[in-house]
């Protein structure tokens, strides 16, 4: 019997799409034959992966998780929102946000992570979904959020069924106070997070990029006004901590009372759960933010069609 390399394996799966105990599967039931295990995979429906790899992924879900003092966040994109609402697609992202919170906070060890009752990863897993629901799917990002002390808070806005939905929040509490007292704080500030979109928690963590930019932004609109140099020095000045109010979270209005800085309900939530409160980092994941959509012209297609 031919021998079934390494090599061998990822060249089939290269070429049909599917998953890696699936190509050595098939190359072992053809002899290490490339062509006849293709074949193989086109039978068993598994190569049909391939076909779809190309098609524009935006949909789907955003699944989260959170236990212990740890909370992690996963976008999962499908081609159309009817696959978010399949039973089978649901599950396969709440596993991947649990896997998530055992420390596969990158991209590729999530992918690599053994999926749970079977006998191969994640990415495998998503190959198999992708042959059986007939979509494009693609895992596109993590987050994982951990404290020593106190809690890392969720909320999902509007969800699908309870940890998923299309806006994901986690926030990280770093406190020794009252955990129930944290949690439902935790939640408003992730609720408020869903609602402002922050860049940072702090103008201290902002990306000094996105500082200059702004920057260059507001001294080319002064300049334009025509005032005296120092003016103008104060006129940015006064731009940027506007600029802060708007996109660094400890600095925004906060939406639950609509008069206080987060930084000022972070302090009173501090003395209500009997320990102050640092916050620690967030994620927010919106679906499909980032990504290139596809708009179709059907009139312009039914057309061309017709003019065919």
């Amino acid at each position: 019997m031919a021998e079934i390399t390494a090599a061998l394996i990822k060249e089939l799966r290269e070429t049909s799409g599917a998953g890696m105990m699936d190509c050595k599967k098939a190359l072992t039931e053809n002899n290490g034959d490339l062509e006849a295990a293709i074949d193989w995979l086109r039978t068993k429906g598994l190569a049909a992966a391939a076909k779809k790899a190309g098609r524009v992924a935006a949909e789907g879900l955003v699944g989260i998780a959170a236990l212990d003092g740890k909370g992690a966040v996963v976008e999962v994109n499908s081609e159309t929102d009817f696959v978010s609402r399949n039973e089978t697609f649901q599950g396969f992202v709440k596993d991947v946000a649990e896997l998530a919170l055992l420390g596969n906070d990158e991209l590729d060890k999530l992918q690599g992570a053994s999926y749970p009752n079977t006998d191969h990863s994640v990415a495998d897993q998503l190959t198999q979904l992708i042959s059986t629901i007939g979509e494009n799917m693609n895992l596109r990002r993590v987050k994982l959020l951990s404290v020593d002390k106190g809690i890392v808070a969720t909320y999902m806005h509007n969800a699908t069924v309870p940890g998923l939905g299309k806006i994901g929040v986690i926030i990280a509490l770093e406190s020794e106070g009252d955990h129930a007292k944290l949690e439902a704080f935790g939640r408003q500030l992730a609720m408020h997070i869903a609602a402002t979109n922050p860049q940072s928690v702090s103008k201290d963590d902002l990306d000094p990029d996105a500082i200059e930019r702004e920057r260059e932004v507001l001294s080319q609109q002064a300049k334009d006004s025509g005032k005296p140099d120092d003016i103008i020095a104060k006129m940015v000045e006064g731009r940027l901590r506007k600029f802060y109010e708007e996109v660094c979270l400890l600095d925004q209005t906060f939406v639950i009372d609509g008069e206080s800085k987060v930084a000022k309900a972070v302090e009173a939530a501090g003395k209500e759960a009997g320990a102050g409160i640092t916050v620690t980092g967030f994620a927010r994941f919106a679906l499909g933010e980032g990504i290139e959509k596809k708009s179709d012209d059907f009139a312009a297609e039914v057309a061309a069609v017709a003019g065919s």
